[in-house]
């Protein structure tokens, strides 16, 4: 199994197939509007923008699980982040990342690659997934872990 397998809903309702990224490297981010990290925005946009021509996609899964931290619908999502961050790199409807309800996308996440001492939950948002262009997850971060912190394994493979 890779993420290839999975199926989720772009911000505007529409089914997508990850398989669409096939041989892209990805961060996959679930992200909030009212988060001490939401200026992460402005680094993914950038790291989007700079590599995106080299195979490079990053994904954004608002999600509204800690602190009520991403309150409003996914229009007002999509316009909070054009307008605030200029963001172009796909977003995808809210989802949940924990518990019972958790997406199955992030419940495959979260297996393939563990958190602090061996933790499958998210602990916050801005949490970071870096997959290879096979579709294979090779990193956490946390979401203390700024774009430009993550730019060198990034580059790593893109260069590989």
């Amino acid at each position: 199994m890779t993420i290839y397998d999975f199926t989720v809903t772009t911000i505007d309702g529409q089914p997508q197939s990850l398989a669409d990224y096939r041989g892209k490297v990805l961060l996959i981010v679930n992200v909030a509007s009212r988060c001490g990290f939401t200026p992460q925005y402005a680094g993914l946009e950038r790291l989007y923008r700079v590599y995106r021509e080299r195979g490079f996609a990053v994904l954004g899964f608002p999600c509204d699980q800690f602190g009520h931290q991403e309150p409003g619908d996914e229009a007002e999502i999509k316009s909070f982040c054009s307008l605030t961050y200029d963001v172009s790199f796909p977003l995808f409807a809210k989802i949940e990342v924990n518990g019972a309800g958790a997406h199955p996308l992030y419940r495959y996440l979260t297996a393939e690659r563990k958190g602090l001492f061996g933790s499958e939950a998210i602990k916050w948002n801005f949490t970071k997934f870096l997959v290879n262009g096979k579709g294979e997850v090779l990193k956490r971060f946390a979401p203390t872990d700024t774009p430009e912190r993550i730019e060198k394994d990034l580059l790593a493979l893109l260069d590989g």
